[in-house]
């Protein structure tokens, strides 16, 4: 038997990591087999179903390296691959079920199920539909068909008994039947379910595996009773952990960021965001934390997986992201990258390696590096306050700073390094205290690439202004401490 498994998202809003977690453990486990993994669109919500949509989901796997052999974008044997195309394949599975007595038409209005469920509630027992039009006679349905009364399709179900099935990863299940609803199967607008849809699409499809997230654990009964129902061989079920939010509850939109456009505009590389989706409740042998898509494929093995519920959390996945950028991309796959969401090329091959260190996301190269470009920087008094140095003491070390760039002929970075450190050796400053306010003036804050290499890189006459400004901004200096600051200046360089 060839193994074939698939993944069913629905266009119905942004691409959820979510979809991308449970595509990526089914296109694993397919080529870990040397199976085939198909992408189908679950488009039969006419209301929320947009082509847009659907062409997000396609180029947000793609982007992460997800691929498939079949689907709505592909040629196929089992096309077409949108259940909105399927239609006519749905009505006709439906009618055999009337035909048998195994599915009955409902024409509950909204608002008597709103009722039964709050009833049901209140009395604290299981919402679920009860039975109401099973007991509707043929003379009472046709004369409701003849109105035009609305009405979908149910599914019959046992009335007492236990469904057991087996999952690949939890072993023997078993779900009471009368924790089971009679599903609706086919919409008043006649378009299915996803339960209907998606049993039948996996049998004609040939899905030989079902991997999906655990939300979907209670409705198996469901979709077992149904194969049974046409006489089809149940897949092979296999229930993955749902990502979790840090407090533990499911992941979503309210507490996390969900769509994959959220990361790819952010600055997170696919390769990263893959990697940390492959570690949600999966782990290499070696227990490596960085891994590619290649590295998973060489060692996988579905029954790694762990059960636990896998945190799906953004300081670790930008954490991972940095030492993805840091370590695994050279000075030209940066550029590359970068090239496509910068605004400002210039110096970029120069000012990558300078930048590397500080970059989480691809976005913080230009956080990082901007002050480079700008004109005039944006500090006041308020921006030397954290320095732990007199206002004194700052001004002295920007005038002196200033003295000695003016002095350099051969202007580099060791010469400007030489410069500066003999004069913070003569305040008796350690260097990093001496180079603060030099940062902030500079760069406008301490936390940038290295202030040796940035005046470098402004060279002396942009370097000069930017420390005379900061000077300004501190006080213009009084005649007295101007002759004292050059006096002290030239004892230290005699």
């Amino acid at each position: 038997m060839k193994v074939r498994t698939r993944i069913a998202p629905s266009p119905t809003g942004d691409p959820h990591v979510g979809t991308a977690y449970v595509a990526l453990f089914n296109m694993l486990f397919a080529k870990a087999n040397e199976g085939t993994f198909t992408l189908r669109i679950e488009d039969t919500d006419r209301v929320r179903s947009t082509i847009e949509s659907e062409n997000e989901i396609l180029s947000s796997l793609n982007w992460l390296g997800i691929d498939w052999e079949e689907g709505p974008d592909k040629s196929g044997p089992y096309g077409p691959y949108r259940q909105s195309e399927r239609s006519s394949i749905y009505q006709e599975k439906v009618q055999e079920l009337l035909d048998q007595g195994k599915a009955f038409k409902c024409f509950c209005t909204p608002e008597r199920l709103a009722e039964l469920r709050k009833s049901q509630v209140l009395q604290k027992k299981t919402p679920g539909y009860d039975g109401k039009c099973l007991s509707l006679s043929a003379d009472e349905i046709a004369r409701l068909e003849e109105n035009n009364t609305p009405f979908v399709v149910r599914m019959k179900k046992p009335d007492k008994g236990t469904c057991e099935f087996e999952d690949m990863l939890r072993g023997t299940i078993s779900i009471d039947w009368d924790q089971i609803d009679m599903q609706v199967l086919l919409k008043a607008d006649g378009m299915p379910t996803y339960h209907l849809a998606n049993v039948v699409d996996d049998h004609l499809m040939g899905i030989t595996h079902i991997i999906r997230g655990e939300e979907w654990i209670n409705s198996a009964p469901k979709h077992i009773l149904l194969y049974q129902y046409f006489e089809w061989d149940v897949p092979k079920f296999c229930h993955l952990p749902l990502l979790r939010n840090p407090d533990k509850s499911k992941l979503s939109k309210r507490k996390n960021p969900t769509s994959i456009l959220y990361y790819k505009d952010k600055g997170f590389l696919p390769e990263a965001l893959l990697n940390y989706l492959g570690r949600m409740g999966w782990s290499m042998p070696d227990e490596r934390e960085k891994f590619n898509l290649k590295d998973m494929l060489d060692v996988f093995d579905i029954n790694r997986i762990s059960l636990g519920g896998p945190i799906f959390d953004v300081d670790k996945l930008e954490w991972l992201n940095g030492s993805w950028i840091r370590d695994e991309l050279s000075v030209d796959d940066l550029a590359r990258r970068l090239r496509k969401i910068i605004s400002n090329e210039k110096d970029l091959e120069k000012l990558i390696p300078l930048a590397k260190p500080r970059m989480r996301l691809l976005t913080d190269y230009e956080k990082v590096t901007n002050f480079l470009f700008v004109e005039k920087l944006d500090i006041n008094r308020d921006s030397f306050n954290s320095l732990g140095l007199d206002e004194i003491s700052i001004m002295k070390i920007l005038q002196f700073t200033i003295w000695s760039l003016d002095e350099i002929d051969e202007w580099n970075r060791d010469s400007i390094f030489k410069g500066l450190k003999n004069i913070a050796d003569g305040l008796q400053l350690k260097l990093k205290k001496f180079l603060a306010p030099i940062f902030v003036s500079i760069a406008g804050t301490t936390s940038s690439i290295s202030v040796m290499d940035s005046i470098s890189i402004l060279g002396q006459s942009k370097s000069i202004d930017r420390i005379n400004y900061a000077l300004t901004v501190m006080g213009a200096l009084s005649k007295v401490q101007y002759t004292q600051f050059f006096k002290e200046y030239s004892e230290l360089k005699s």
